[in-house]
């Protein structure tokens, strides 16, 4: 049984498969209605069960048109209104799912909570989402950066700008397994955990913690950021406060490398982390990186049930 929770699940390998799947099958759909399935329908009769305990746009909505498009089916959880919310215990919610449906996932506030829950499982479990990593958006952006730029993703060079949150961090471990260049500039307190940057290093990947924006975009093929404030922080002012020099401009934009594409994961507060004139300039990639999450997350599936091994 395979679980993603995350990007170390898949490995080099697996990622790779992944990859070349999602652009495949975004291919293959040229021109199809977004409800229609997919030839082959190759996850038909599953059912994928999607639990939110955070709010959710893509993640909720990429996972179910996904489902649809394989042939499958999804049921969407609140978290609250399960019986989990009452007190039943995290392993006994997985055992009973696991009599029920086919896969897991699961958009969680701790990434410990999805450990245990995969722990005591007898399916594939996804992690949509915790407070140590985001593995379905980077597979996306990935997906998104060899789209724009033409060729692999090893080959280019990345700026991260901003909080070194868990989306920094699965880009960080993406960096490791997928080879590419990566430089940090992140607020003094903000820094990603470090075991995500040793693990990285430890692979040969080129991943550094600059002290300025400029220095981290210099000659970069992307640039990403997320937002200032994620969802359960309570130190916004402060927040604020560290993050605003950091802020992804124009003049930003035009010190990284020639032809560089903006990403951001969204929802974006617009005038904080990023300004108007980049996330809906020429160099934004965001509305295809969020379109992509439908691909990235059929390809994942097929992974988790074994259809990309051959």
């Amino acid at each position: 049984m395979r679980h993603f929770l995350s990007l170390a699940d898949a490995g080099p390998a697996g990622l790779r498969r992944i990859l070349d799947c999602a652009h495949a099958l975004k291919a293959a759909r040229a021109d199809r209605p977004r409800g229609a399935p997919d030839d082959g329908a190759r996850l038909a009769g599953r059912v994928l069960a999607a639990i939110f305990e955070k709010p959710s746009t893509r993640t909720r909505l990429s996972f179910d048109i996904a489902m649809r498009q394989l042939g499958g089916a999804t049921i969407t959880l609140a978290a609250a209104d399960m019986q989990l919310g009452r007190g039943e215990t995290i392993a006994d919610t997985a055992r009973v799912l696991s009599r029920m449906v086919d896969a897991v996932m699961i958009r969680a506030r701790s990434h410990l909570d999805i450990e245990a829950f995969a722990a005591a499982a007898d399916l594939p479990v996804i992690n949509g989402l915790s407070d140590r990593s985001h593995p379905c958006q980077a597979v996306a952006d990935m997906m998104t950066v060899e789209e724009r730029l033409g060729r692999p993703v090893s080959t280019s060079r990345w700026a991260w700008v901003g909080d070194g949150n868990n989306v920094a961090q699965s880009i960080i471990e993406a960096a490791g397994l997928m080879g590419f260049r990566l430089r940090l500039a992140v607020p003094a307190g903000f820094e990603p955990d470090a075991g995500f940057v040793a693990a990285a290093r430890a692979r040969g990947a080129e991943v550094e913690l600059v002290a300025s924006p400029e220095a981290a975009v210099r000659d970069a093929d992307v640039v990403a950021t997320d937002t200032w404030v994620s969802m359960g922080d309570a130190d916004v002012a402060a927040r604020h406060r560290a993050m605003q020099p950091f802020q992804v401009g124009p003049m930003l934009m035009a010190a990284a490398g020639a032809g560089a594409i903006f990403l951001h994961c969204l929802p974006a507060h617009r005038g904080e982390e990023v300004t108007d004139s980049v996330i809906d300039g020429p160099q934004s990639a965001v509305w295809d990186e969020a379109e992509n999450r439908v691909h990235a997350q059929k390809a994942i599936l097929l992974w988790l049930f074994g259809h990309l091994d051959a």
